[in-house]
């Protein structure tokens, strides 16, 4: 009997002492935070002090495009923290997928470059929006192989059948067509059907006189291993790039480029808005952006770490200094359904071959 007694109580003990776990910070789930960035666009390091910090648990996921982002959150996945660009932040607001910054939350603000925050036309007064990254387009060339004096042709480098075979363009349809626009002389945001058909021509012709190769992230080994002569690129790798390659060399074309801004975003899904919140200012810390911003190689909107890596490891890297206040470069705008679809119609025309 006593000994039925003494089992009762040590598993009377068992559940108070599980429930105690249950209920307290030991035996307890973590809050989640679910991210959703580009791949390859984070010190993973920073997840897990972040982790640490909170004590909390990150689901990270990555896209390969914007488009591929929305599409999948029209699916119906829910994140609480994009990663998005300027012209799809435009979209999210527009059909109110966003939740405003509380901006009292966000210790670190003043970190933030007044430049980067004074060019945001996406979201003007940064009611959604903290600066993550940001850069420009342009193309990276290899000077033992392209003439220094060709690179004045600028968009039109791409067009030089010196070169037939040995370029990548990236395979981004927005961001094609920014180049073709571009050349032509045109703005990469025109609506104008006869503008967005020559540049369609342009796409065609290269295609057919350049054989480009249409590729995503494996032009940055490409491009350091010395397989063609120039690509266009995003700023950002094209840094990363030049310091894994001496040979190699990065500039904006002077008809104009797009120079473009990633954010981070709240969403109206988001089950924790303290905890993104925390998340976004732990990313506006110094001392975390900088250590970003050295293993990405994009430009980081935080002065202190922008700054530090001018100066040091990028020091002499034009890429890491984006071109600003430069009269023909422009930010990406949201499209109307119309204007995408012909854009889009036309793309899937170009690689059809």
């Amino acid at each position: 009997m006593k000994k039925a007694k003494k089992l009762a109580a040590a598993i009377l003990v068992g559940v108070v002492v599980l429930s105690s776990l249950l209920f307290t910070g030991c035996g307890s789930k973590k809050v989640t935070l679910k991210i959703y960035n580009a791949g390859e666009y984070i010190d993973k390091s920073l997840i897990s002090k972040f982790e640490k910090a909170n004590n909390c648990k990150v689901v990270y996921d990555t896209f390969d495009s914007n488009e591929s982002m929305y599409t999948k959150l029209m699916s119906g996945e829910k994140y609480d923290v994009l990663i998005p660009s300027d012209y799809m932040i435009e979209r999210l607001i527009k059909e109110d997928y966003l939740q405003p910054i509380d901006w009292s939350l966000i210790t670190n603000a003043d970190n933030l470059s007044e430049n980067v925050m004074q060019n945001a036309v996406y979201d003007p007064e940064h009611k959604y929006t903290v600066p993550y990254f940001y850069g420009t387009v342009g193309i990276i060339y290899d000077t033992t192989v392209v003439d220094a004096a060709d690179v004045a042709a600028g968009w039109e480098l791409l067009n030089n059948t010196k070169y037939a075979g040995n370029i990548y363009m990236y395979d981004s349809e927005r961001d094609s067509f920014m180049v073709a626009l571009k050349a032509l002389g045109y703005s990469m945001n025109t609506t104008d059907t006869a503008e967005i058909d020559a540049a369609y021509e342009w796409l065609v012709e290269q295609r057919n006189s350049m054989s480009p190769v249409y590729v995503g992230d494996e032009v940055i080994d490409n491009m350091i291993s010395g397989n063609k002569a120039m690509a266009v690129v995003y700023s950002g790798d094209a840094a990363y790039m030049i310091t894994e390659n001496e040979d190699l060399e990065y500039f904006t074309p002077d008809q104009g480029t797009n120079i473009w801004y990633d954010c981070m975003v709240v969403t109206k899904d988001c089950e924790n808005t303290d905890l993104a919140h925390k998340f976004i200012d732990f990313m506006t810390d110094e001392e975390n952006a900088l250590a970003n911003t050295e293993e990405v190689g994009y430009t980081s909107p935080v002065t202190s770490a922008y700054e530090e890596m001018k100066n040091g490891d990028y020091a002499g890297i034009d890429a890491y200094i984006p071109r600003v206040g430069y009269e023909k470069d422009e930010v990406f705008l949201y499209q109307e359904m119309k204007v995408k679809q012909h854009f889009a119609d036309l793309w899937t025309k170009v690689k059809a071959y």
